[in-house]
Protein backbone atom coordinates (compact mmCIF):
# COMPACT_ATOMS: atom_id res chain seq x y z
CA UNK A 1 0.00 0.00 0.00
CA UNK A 2 1.36 3.40 -1.04
CA UNK A 3 1.09 5.91 1.72
CA UNK A 4 0.19 9.68 0.69
CA UNK A 5 3.56 11.52 1.41
CA UNK A 6 1.98 14.93 3.09
CA UNK A 7 3.44 17.82 1.80
CA UNK A 8 3.61 21.53 3.61
CA UNK A 9 1.65 24.65 2.75
CA UNK A 10 4.12 27.95 3.42
CA UNK A 11 2.14 28.87 6.39
CA UNK A 12 2.25 25.63 8.04
CA UNK A 13 -1.39 25.02 7.86
CA UNK A 14 -2.92 21.57 6.76
CA UNK A 15 -4.08 21.64 3.23
CA UNK A 16 -7.58 21.82 2.62
CA UNK A 17 -9.99 23.91 0.61
CA UNK A 18 -9.46 27.09 1.35
CA UNK A 19 -6.04 26.92 3.10
CA UNK A 20 -2.80 28.21 1.43
CA UNK A 21 -1.14 25.46 -0.22
CA UNK A 22 1.83 25.09 -2.97
CA UNK A 23 0.60 24.79 -6.62
CA UNK A 24 3.01 23.61 -9.57
CA UNK A 25 1.85 25.17 -12.56
CA UNK A 26 3.23 23.51 -16.11
CA UNK A 27 2.14 24.92 -19.16
CA UNK A 28 4.37 25.64 -22.38
CA UNK A 29 2.19 29.26 -22.69
CA UNK A 30 3.77 31.85 -20.11
CA UNK A 31 0.79 33.52 -20.11
CA UNK A 32 -1.63 30.48 -19.30
CA UNK A 33 0.51 30.52 -15.79
CA UNK A 34 -0.14 34.45 -15.21
CA UNK A 35 -3.52 34.01 -15.55
CA UNK A 36 -3.48 30.62 -13.31
CA UNK A 37 -1.54 32.95 -10.88
CA UNK A 38 -3.34 35.48 -10.25
CA UNK A 39 -6.57 33.80 -9.96
CA UNK A 40 -5.05 31.33 -7.26
CA UNK A 41 -2.61 33.65 -5.72
CA UNK A 42 -5.57 36.02 -4.67
CA UNK A 43 -6.42 32.91 -2.51
CA UNK A 44 -3.29 32.51 -0.72
CA UNK A 45 -1.95 30.05 -2.77
CA UNK A 46 2.03 29.50 -3.50
CA UNK A 47 2.44 29.14 -7.06
CA UNK A 48 5.40 27.20 -9.08
CA UNK A 49 5.61 27.89 -12.69
CA UNK A 50 7.44 25.81 -14.59
CA UNK A 51 7.39 25.67 -18.58
CA UNK A 52 7.75 22.24 -19.73
CA UNK A 53 7.98 18.65 -18.25
CA UNK A 54 11.62 18.56 -17.42
CA UNK A 55 11.61 22.04 -15.42
CA UNK A 56 8.59 20.57 -13.84
CA UNK A 57 10.69 17.64 -12.73
CA UNK A 58 13.71 19.88 -11.75
CA UNK A 59 11.02 22.12 -9.26
CA UNK A 60 9.31 18.86 -7.71
CA UNK A 61 12.31 17.47 -6.97
CA UNK A 62 13.43 20.61 -4.68
CA UNK A 63 9.39 21.17 -3.31
CA UNK A 64 6.95 18.92 -3.54
CA UNK A 65 3.94 20.95 -4.16
CA UNK A 66 0.40 20.02 -3.05
CA UNK A 67 -1.15 20.29 -6.54
CA UNK A 68 -0.08 20.37 -9.85
CA UNK A 69 -1.78 22.06 -12.51
CA UNK A 70 -0.27 20.60 -15.88
CA UNK A 71 -0.78 21.27 -19.80
CA UNK A 72 -1.55 18.31 -21.56
CA UNK A 73 0.11 18.96 -24.94
CA UNK A 74 3.37 20.62 -24.98
CA UNK A 75 6.50 20.21 -26.72
CA UNK A 76 9.30 17.77 -25.83
CA UNK A 77 7.87 16.40 -22.97
CA UNK A 78 3.73 16.05 -22.95
CA UNK A 79 1.80 15.99 -19.85
CA UNK A 80 0.81 12.41 -20.04
CA UNK A 81 4.61 11.13 -20.11
CA UNK A 82 5.19 13.71 -17.50
CA UNK A 83 2.41 11.97 -15.32
CA UNK A 84 3.94 8.93 -15.81
CA UNK A 85 6.80 9.59 -14.70
CA UNK A 86 5.64 11.03 -11.60
CA UNK A 87 3.55 8.01 -10.51
CA UNK A 88 6.99 5.89 -11.05
CA UNK A 89 8.29 8.39 -8.33
CA UNK A 90 7.71 6.93 -4.94
CA UNK A 91 7.29 10.98 -3.24
CA UNK A 92 5.52 12.22 -6.04
CA UNK A 93 3.03 9.48 -7.21
CA UNK A 94 0.19 10.37 -4.65
CA UNK A 95 0.17 14.76 -5.73
CA UNK A 96 -2.92 14.91 -7.53
CA UNK A 97 -2.41 16.07 -10.81
CA UNK A 98 -5.14 17.91 -12.75
CA UNK A 99 -4.63 18.45 -16.73
CA UNK A 100 -5.14 21.59 -18.49
CA UNK A 101 -6.51 21.06 -22.03
CA UNK A 102 -7.52 23.47 -25.22
CA UNK A 103 -7.89 20.22 -26.95
CA UNK A 104 -11.37 18.87 -27.05
CA UNK A 105 -10.20 15.48 -28.14
CA UNK A 106 -12.37 13.11 -25.56
CA UNK A 107 -10.25 9.76 -26.32
CA UNK A 108 -6.98 12.05 -25.15
CA UNK A 109 -8.59 13.60 -22.05
CA UNK A 110 -9.41 9.70 -21.07
CA UNK A 111 -5.98 8.99 -21.98
CA UNK A 112 -4.72 11.85 -19.18
CA UNK A 113 -6.84 10.41 -16.56
CA UNK A 114 -5.72 7.12 -17.23
CA UNK A 115 -1.90 8.07 -16.88
CA UNK A 116 -3.57 9.56 -13.04
CA UNK A 117 -4.81 12.54 -13.58
CA UNK A 118 -7.85 13.14 -10.99
CA UNK A 119 -9.43 15.67 -12.81
CA UNK A 120 -9.12 18.13 -15.86
CA UNK A 121 -10.25 21.80 -16.56
CA UNK A 122 -10.51 23.26 -19.69
CA UNK A 123 -8.48 26.21 -21.78
CA UNK A 124 -9.80 29.19 -21.69
CA UNK A 125 -10.23 29.34 -18.18
CA UNK A 126 -13.21 30.14 -16.26
CA UNK A 127 -12.36 31.43 -12.76
CA UNK A 128 -14.78 29.92 -10.82
CA UNK A 129 -14.52 26.45 -12.23
CA UNK A 130 -10.92 26.73 -12.04
CA UNK A 131 -11.36 27.66 -8.47
CA UNK A 132 -13.57 25.06 -7.62
CA UNK A 133 -11.98 22.33 -9.08
CA UNK A 134 -8.59 23.08 -7.17
CA UNK A 135 -10.27 23.63 -3.98
CA UNK A 136 -12.36 20.54 -4.37
CA UNK A 137 -9.00 18.63 -5.50
CA UNK A 138 -7.22 20.55 -2.16
CA UNK A 139 -9.38 19.57 0.13
CA UNK A 140 -9.41 15.58 -1.26
CA UNK A 141 -5.68 15.37 -0.78
CA UNK A 142 -6.30 16.86 2.95
CA UNK A 143 -8.80 13.70 3.65
CA UNK A 144 -6.15 11.14 2.27
CA UNK A 145 -3.28 13.00 4.43
CA UNK A 146 -5.24 12.60 7.46
CA UNK A 147 -6.49 9.12 6.63
CA UNK A 148 -2.44 8.35 6.30
CA UNK A 149 -1.98 10.15 9.67
CA UNK A 150 -4.26 7.64 11.02
CA UNK A 151 -3.29 4.42 9.54
CA UNK A 152 0.12 5.07 10.75
CA UNK A 153 -1.38 5.88 14.35
CA UNK A 154 -2.77 2.33 14.19
CA UNK A 155 -0.09 0.90 13.07
CA UNK A 156 1.79 2.22 15.77
CA UNK A 157 -0.82 1.36 18.03
CA UNK A 158 -0.85 -2.06 17.09
CA UNK A 159 2.95 -2.36 17.64
CA UNK A 160 2.51 -1.40 21.49
CA UNK A 161 -0.39 -4.14 21.33
CA UNK A 162 1.95 -6.84 19.76
CA UNK A 163 5.28 -5.67 22.31
CA UNK A 164 3.95 -4.87 25.10
CA UNK A 165 0.31 -6.38 25.72
CA UNK A 166 1.16 -9.55 24.67
CA UNK A 167 4.32 -9.68 26.06
CA UNK A 168 2.74 -9.15 29.72
CA UNK A 169 -0.14 -11.24 28.65
CA UNK A 170 2.45 -13.86 28.30
CA UNK A 171 4.31 -13.41 31.44
CA UNK A 172 1.27 -13.01 33.49
CA UNK A 173 -0.30 -16.18 31.99
CA UNK A 174 3.11 -17.99 32.75
CA UNK A 175 3.52 -16.79 36.74
CA UNK A 176 -0.28 -18.26 36.72
CA UNK A 177 0.29 -21.70 35.43
CA UNK A 178 3.37 -22.20 38.28
CA UNK A 179 1.33 -20.55 40.83
CA UNK A 180 -1.56 -22.99 39.73
CA UNK A 181 0.93 -25.90 40.17
CA UNK A 182 2.04 -24.98 43.36
CA UNK A 183 -1.05 -24.86 45.00
CA UNK A 184 -2.33 -27.52 43.59
CA UNK A 185 0.43 -29.87 45.01
CA UNK A 186 -0.14 -27.61 48.18
CA UNK A 187 -3.82 -29.24 48.32
CA UNK A 188 -5.23 -25.72 48.98
CA UNK A 189 -8.91 -26.40 46.97
CA UNK A 190 -9.91 -22.79 47.30
CA UNK A 191 -6.67 -21.32 45.94
CA UNK A 192 -6.25 -23.68 43.40
CA UNK A 193 -10.03 -22.74 42.31
CA UNK A 194 -8.43 -18.70 42.38
CA UNK A 195 -5.51 -19.42 40.35
CA UNK A 196 -7.30 -21.49 37.53
CA UNK A 197 -9.69 -18.72 37.42
CA UNK A 198 -6.78 -16.51 36.78
CA UNK A 199 -5.03 -19.03 34.10
CA UNK A 200 -8.03 -19.11 32.18
CA UNK A 201 -8.95 -15.34 32.06
CA UNK A 202 -5.32 -15.12 30.56
CA UNK A 203 -5.22 -17.72 27.91
CA UNK A 204 -8.47 -16.13 26.66
CA UNK A 205 -7.72 -12.62 26.94
CA UNK A 206 -3.72 -13.87 25.04
CA UNK A 207 -5.73 -15.70 22.68
CA UNK A 208 -7.79 -12.98 21.60
CA UNK A 209 -5.14 -10.29 21.12
CA UNK A 210 -2.87 -12.71 19.10
CA UNK A 211 -5.90 -13.41 17.22
CA UNK A 212 -6.63 -9.64 16.62
CA UNK A 213 -3.06 -9.17 16.02
CA UNK A 214 -3.19 -11.93 13.05
CA UNK A 215 -6.48 -9.92 11.57
CA UNK A 216 -5.25 -6.75 11.38
CA UNK A 217 -1.73 -7.59 9.99
CA UNK A 218 -4.46 -9.20 6.89
CA UNK A 219 -6.54 -6.29 7.18
CA UNK A 220 -2.95 -4.08 6.60
CA UNK A 221 -2.03 -6.32 3.50
CA UNK A 222 -0.54 -9.27 3.74
CA UNK A 223 2.93 -10.34 1.95
CA UNK A 224 3.05 -13.18 0.87
CA UNK A 225 5.90 -15.84 -0.25
CA UNK A 226 4.88 -18.81 -2.66
CA UNK A 227 6.61 -21.79 -3.01
CA UNK A 228 5.75 -25.20 -4.01
CA UNK A 229 4.71 -27.14 -0.63
CA UNK A 230 4.06 -30.78 0.18
CA UNK A 231 0.44 -30.05 2.30
CA UNK A 232 0.78 -33.54 3.59
CA UNK A 233 4.37 -32.79 5.24
CA UNK A 234 2.21 -29.53 6.38
CA UNK A 235 -0.62 -30.82 7.41
CA UNK A 236 1.97 -33.36 9.25
CA UNK A 237 3.29 -30.99 11.25
CA UNK A 238 0.00 -29.56 12.27
CA UNK A 239 -1.34 -32.97 13.36
CA UNK A 240 1.84 -33.77 15.73
CA UNK A 241 1.42 -30.45 17.20
CA UNK A 242 -1.96 -30.63 18.69
CA UNK A 243 -1.91 -34.33 19.47
CA UNK A 244 -0.74 -33.75 22.44
CA UNK A 245 -3.97 -30.91 23.16
CA UNK A 246 -6.73 -34.00 21.79
CA UNK A 247 -5.41 -36.63 23.97
CA UNK A 248 -5.98 -34.19 27.05
CA UNK A 249 -9.44 -33.97 25.31
CA UNK A 250 -9.61 -37.83 24.67
CA UNK A 251 -10.38 -37.45 20.86
CA UNK A 252 -8.80 -39.05 17.97
CA UNK A 253 -6.80 -37.49 15.25
CA UNK A 254 -7.25 -39.54 12.34
CA UNK A 255 -5.47 -38.42 9.34
CA UNK A 256 -5.80 -39.88 5.50
CA UNK A 257 -3.02 -38.64 3.29
CA UNK A 258 -2.07 -39.99 -0.24
CA UNK A 259 0.56 -41.10 -1.45
CA UNK A 260 0.67 -39.35 -5.02
CA UNK A 261 1.82 -35.79 -5.37
CA UNK A 262 0.13 -33.41 -3.10
CA UNK A 263 2.34 -30.33 -3.85
CA UNK A 264 0.75 -26.89 -3.97
CA UNK A 265 2.02 -23.63 -4.63
CA UNK A 266 1.54 -21.76 -0.66
CA UNK A 267 3.54 -19.57 1.69
CA UNK A 268 4.06 -21.61 4.83
CA UNK A 269 3.34 -19.48 7.25
CA UNK A 270 0.18 -18.79 5.99
CA UNK A 271 -0.32 -22.63 5.45
CA UNK A 272 0.21 -23.44 8.93
CA UNK A 273 -1.35 -20.76 10.55
CA UNK A 274 -4.66 -22.25 8.12
CA UNK A 275 -4.30 -25.49 8.91
CA UNK A 276 -3.51 -25.24 12.79
CA UNK A 277 -6.30 -23.08 12.98
CA UNK A 278 -8.80 -25.15 11.85
CA UNK A 279 -7.55 -27.94 13.81
CA UNK A 280 -7.45 -26.01 16.77
CA UNK A 281 -11.31 -25.46 15.87
CA UNK A 282 -12.21 -29.24 15.51
CA UNK A 283 -10.66 -29.98 18.92
CA UNK A 284 -12.32 -26.57 20.78
CA UNK A 285 -15.74 -27.41 19.47
CA UNK A 286 -15.87 -31.73 19.81
CA UNK A 287 -17.27 -33.41 22.90
CA UNK A 288 -14.56 -35.96 24.51
CA UNK A 289 -14.58 -39.48 22.95
CA UNK A 290 -14.86 -38.24 19.20
CA UNK A 291 -12.83 -38.65 16.09
CA UNK A 292 -11.57 -35.77 13.97
CA UNK A 293 -10.27 -35.88 10.25
CA UNK A 294 -7.83 -34.20 8.40
CA UNK A 295 -7.82 -35.74 4.66
CA UNK A 296 -5.53 -34.68 1.88
CA UNK A 297 -6.85 -35.39 -2.26
CA UNK A 298 -5.06 -34.52 -4.90
CA UNK A 299 -6.70 -32.72 -7.80
CA UNK A 300 -6.33 -31.98 -11.63
CA UNK A 301 -5.21 -28.26 -10.59
CA UNK A 302 -5.43 -27.95 -7.10
CA UNK A 303 -4.94 -30.03 -3.87
CA UNK A 304 -7.97 -29.91 -1.30
CA UNK A 305 -7.38 -30.17 2.65
CA UNK A 306 -10.28 -31.83 4.47
CA UNK A 307 -11.07 -31.27 8.74
CA UNK A 308 -13.95 -32.66 9.74
CA UNK A 309 -15.02 -32.81 13.19
CA UNK A 310 -17.83 -35.00 15.28
CA UNK A 311 -19.39 -31.57 16.59
CA UNK A 312 -22.41 -29.59 17.15
CA UNK A 313 -22.33 -28.28 13.44
CA UNK A 314 -23.40 -25.62 12.41
CA UNK A 315 -26.82 -24.07 11.50
CA UNK A 316 -27.79 -21.87 8.22
CA UNK A 317 -27.30 -18.88 10.36
CA UNK A 318 -23.96 -19.91 11.60
CA UNK A 319 -22.80 -20.46 7.91
CA UNK A 320 -23.84 -16.98 6.61
CA UNK A 321 -21.55 -15.27 9.26
CA UNK A 322 -18.81 -17.38 10.15
CA UNK A 323 -16.04 -16.14 8.21
CA UNK A 324 -16.78 -12.58 9.57
CA UNK A 325 -14.68 -10.78 12.19
CA UNK A 326 -16.35 -11.43 15.78
CA UNK A 327 -19.04 -13.94 14.11
CA UNK A 328 -19.91 -15.25 17.26
CA UNK A 329 -21.41 -18.93 16.56
CA UNK A 330 -23.97 -20.76 18.15
CA UNK A 331 -22.18 -24.05 19.37
CA UNK A 332 -19.69 -22.94 22.38
CA UNK A 333 -16.19 -24.91 23.07
CA UNK A 334 -16.70 -27.81 24.85
CA UNK A 335 -14.33 -27.84 27.03
CA UNK A 336 -14.40 -24.03 28.28
CA UNK A 337 -11.47 -22.85 25.39
CA UNK A 338 -11.41 -19.62 25.00
CA UNK A 339 -13.09 -18.31 21.20
CA UNK A 340 -12.57 -14.93 19.98
CA UNK A 341 -14.54 -14.89 16.92
CA UNK A 342 -11.23 -14.35 14.29
CA UNK A 343 -9.80 -17.49 13.43
CA UNK A 344 -11.86 -18.60 10.62
CA UNK A 345 -11.83 -14.79 9.50
CA UNK A 346 -8.22 -15.22 9.15
CA UNK A 347 -8.26 -18.61 7.57
CA UNK A 348 -10.50 -17.23 4.56
CA UNK A 349 -8.22 -14.21 4.12
CA UNK A 350 -4.77 -16.10 3.86
CA UNK A 351 -6.67 -18.28 1.58
CA UNK A 352 -7.69 -16.17 -0.81
CA UNK A 353 -4.55 -14.43 -0.48
CA UNK A 354 -2.88 -17.77 -2.23
CA UNK A 355 -5.49 -18.18 -5.05
CA UNK A 356 -7.38 -20.84 -2.93
CA UNK A 357 -10.80 -21.39 -1.65
CA UNK A 358 -12.10 -22.66 1.18
CA UNK A 359 -16.12 -24.05 1.91
CA UNK A 360 -17.61 -25.15 5.19
CA UNK A 361 -20.22 -28.58 4.72
CA UNK A 362 -22.41 -29.26 7.92
CA UNK A 363 -25.65 -30.15 9.27
CA UNK A 364 -26.35 -28.71 12.68
CA UNK A 365 -25.84 -31.84 15.29
CA UNK A 366 -23.95 -33.96 12.51
CA UNK A 367 -20.28 -32.16 12.97
CA UNK A 368 -18.58 -29.90 10.46
CA UNK A 369 -16.17 -31.01 7.52
CA UNK A 370 -14.23 -27.19 6.31
CA UNK A 371 -12.15 -27.68 3.26
CA UNK A 372 -9.37 -25.86 1.64
CA UNK A 373 -8.41 -25.85 -1.68
CA UNK A 374 -4.91 -24.10 -2.97
CA UNK A 375 -3.61 -24.16 -6.62
CA UNK A 376 -0.75 -26.53 -7.48
CA UNK A 377 2.72 -24.96 -9.13
CA UNK A 378 2.79 -24.49 -12.67
CA UNK A 379 0.76 -22.49 -15.15
CA UNK A 380 -2.96 -22.97 -13.43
Amino acid sequence: MNTPTPSHSPAGDEVGGNAPARILVVDDQSANIQVVGTVLGKLGHEIVPATDGPMALKRLASHLPDLILLDLLMPVMDGIAVCQRLREHPEWRDIPVVFLSAADDKDLIVRALEAGGVDYITKPFNQAELVSRVRTQLALKAARDRLARLAEDREELLGILAHDLKNHLGGMQMSAQLLHDRIVLGSDARAAQLAENILGSSDQLLAFVKAFLANAAADHGLTLEPVPLNLADVATTAVRHYQEVARRKHLELRTSFPGGNATVLADPSALAQILENLLSNAIKFSPPGRTILIAIRPLPEQVECVVEDQGPGFTDEDKARMFRRYGRLSARPTGGEPSSGLGLSIVRKLVQAMHGEITCASTPGAGAAFTVRLPRPGPH
